[in-house]
């Protein structure tokens, strides 16, 4: 028994280290490839840079925002989007 309490040592903090912190940043990832394959033409959503804006257009991976009173139009990559403020009501 005693040769195996070290094995038995890295086992326990390896299950420790998976429940704590891999886990978690799996369910977080899982949540964000949800979120930005749910995007829809007319939410308004906040880029990870922390561009505001309203998306105009969905083609593939790249997103097209209006941004600002003078309306400027952005492309941007899906993956630059950090969290949708407020859904559409389409």
């Amino acid at each position: 028994m005693q040769q195996y309490s070290g094995l038995i040592m890295m086992i326990v903090f390896f299950g420790i280290f998976y429940f704590l912190l891999i886990r978690p940043q799996q369910k977080k990832n899982k949540q964000i490839q949800k979120m930005r394959s749910e995007l829809k033409v007319g939410d308004n959503i906040i880029t990870i840079g922390g561009i505001h804006g309203k998306i105009l257009n969905i083609k593939d991976e790249i997103v097209t925002l209006e941004v600002g009173a003078d309306k400027v139009k952005l492309q941007i990559s899906k993956w630059a989007v950090g969290s949708v403020k407020n859904k559409s009501n389409e």
